[in-house]
């Protein structure tokens, strides 16, 4: 097996890698490219030895040429998420001890403070792609690779580490299971900062000797023109990218609608993930497109883990079976394997696991049992397939695609100088899966509203964590020993009073 992706996609010489920005590129220029971004990185030096590289760079063929640049110059790429404000971004390229920083030249603005505050060498893709070409490390498969943070229940984002090894494992999977081709053509609008984007997409058709048509973000109109227009063979995204065009599809007149419908059913593969999708939305699409959307379970940590046939029954609400070289198993709380039919904490073990969560042993040692990686994730096995049950923490949220942690959250709505005190919950929502939902407890002779505390709260946390619902209590549901009661938060926001399960 090839080292790293770029050694792997090396072969694949003139054909087309990737679609940006209205032009193509081969192969062989991104391996030029990527080549020249890597004797910038190393400015001498014959390794980088796997010092972080931070970049914040949109999808396009500049991103991909950055992150094989750090990968050929031995560093460990982290990518930073576009839509993120400043303090995250600090606090990731902080928290990596990134000793670089590659920027866009139209980004560079809003990073270089950081940059010079931290007193790290900030490079412009510009000038990555303006070097010379020089030596290169060897990069053995063991080697980190990337850093992708991740929201936990320990509040802020925690940074996933993965070997080039463990990379290619999760692309091998995907290539052998959902039967990727130099023929194919991916469509890409998903962000990159996320193993969604990263691996499944561009890492998959890259691997494979495809092309990757890569937009800077979703569009529905935009995306129905391109899967409208015979050359996309392979879709991937989020439930709440659906029920957009599915929104946008129902705003066509009836013969339009023929048009998009007759050609989105040409498309070989279209795939949800990230959220779970809802029954309805997967109906309405196959009533659309013909499609029944191929469902996958994975996580930054481990990939992906569990997918419905490419070939065969799709069932709704179902995640599949295991990918190829990938373990699972269901467990009680004491680790004891649970019977087929009852719900249980679902573990992975495999070459597509991750290495550790960046400088916490503790969390990474808490993260496995027996050497299987414990998802926190509550399954079941049915029928012969895995269906996925929710968090075993009430602390994960996630929506539109996005995982975040409400203690995060909850950390930076109380230094807003009405909140006294705060729960954040997800509460379900048909297009964002959940919706970032928060009740607050107001100091004296304070006010707030939704709009005022969305207001502030866009100026310190990402888009997605911006709470979307706000309740005013007079004192927040606690247990005996003063710990506020989620499962009573949510009540607050029109949720049934169900009985409460229990862990598993």
């Amino acid at each position: 097996m090839s080292a790293t992706l770029p050694e792997r996609a090396a072969r694949h010489g003139g054909r087309v890698a990737i679609w940006s920005a209205g032009r193509s590129f081969s192969y062989d220029e991104l391996q030029h490219a990527a080549t020249q971004a890597a004797t910038v990185l190393l400015d001498g030096r014959s390794d980088l030895a796997e010092e972080r590289v931070a970049f914040l760079v949109p999808p396009s063929f500049e991103y991909v040429a950055t992150q094989w640049g750090i990968w050929r110059a031995g560093g460990t790429a982290v990518p930073l998420p576009l839509s993120a404000p400043p303090a995250e971004l600090r606090y990731m390229i902080e928290d990596a001890d990134a000793a670089l920083v590659v920027a866009s030249p139209e980004l560079a603005g809003l990073i270089r403070p950081i940059a010079e505050t931290r007193g790290v060498r900030l490079v412009t893709t510009a000038e990555l792609l303006a070097g010379d070409l020089g030596p290169l490390p060897l990069v053995e498969p063991r080697r980190r690779a990337m850093i992708v943070y991740t929201s936990g229940t320990t509040g802020r984002p925690k940074g996933v580490v993965s070997t080039h090894a463990a990379i290619l494992a999760q692309v091998d999977a995907l290539l052998e299971a959902w039967e990727w081709s130099p023929d194919d053509r991916a469509l890409l609008v998903l962000p990159l900062h996320h193993v969604h984007g990263i691996v499944n997409v561009v890492c998959c058709a890259l691997a494979s000797g495809a092309a990757c048509e890569m937009h800077r973000g979703f569009d529905a109109a935009a995306t129905w023109a391109r899967l409208a227009s015979g050359d996309i063979t392979v879709f991937m995204a989020v439930p709440t990218i659906y029920r957009r065009l599915i929104a946008a599809w129902e705003a066509e007149a009836p013969e339009r609608r023929r048009e998009l419908s007759a050609a989105a059913a040409r498309l070989r593969l279209m795939v949800s993930g990230s959220a779970a999708l809802p029954v309805q939305t997967l109906e309405r699409w196959r009533e659309i497109t013909g499609h029944v959307l191929l469902e996958r379970y994975g996580m930054t940590e481990i990939g992906m883990a569990l997918s419905n046939p490419l070939r065969g029954e799709r069932r709704a609400g179902s995640v599949g079976l295991p990918l190829p070289r990938v373990e699972v198993r269901l467990v009680d709380e004491t680790g004891a394997p649970v019977a087929h039919g009852t719900p249980g904490e679902l573990e992975v073990r495999g070459p597509n696991v991750f290495l550790e969560y960046w400088r916490r042993k503790d969390a990474t040692a808490a993260a496995f049992r027996d050497g299987w990686f414990r998802t926190g994730d509550m399954a079941v096995l049915e029928d012969g397939r895995y269906r996925i049950l929710g968090r075993t923490s009430v602390d994960i949220i996630k929506t539109g695609g996005e995982k975040v942690s409400a203690l995060e959250i909850e950390e930076v709505l109380r230094t807003h100088p009405a909140v006294a005190e705060c729960a954040v919950v997800g509460v379900a929502d048909p297009e964002w899966g959940e919706r970032v939902s928060a009740a607050v407890e107001l100091r004296p002779g304070a006010g707030l509203t939704l709009e005022e505390l969305a207001s502030w709260a866009r100026e310190r946390l990402a888009p997605w964590k911006v709470p979307k619902a706000l309740v005013v209590v007079g004192e927040l549901p606690r247990n005996a020993m003063g710990k506020v009661t989620k499962p009573d938060v949510a009540r607050l926001f029109g949720v049934p009073n169900v009985p409460r399960p229990s862990r598993f």
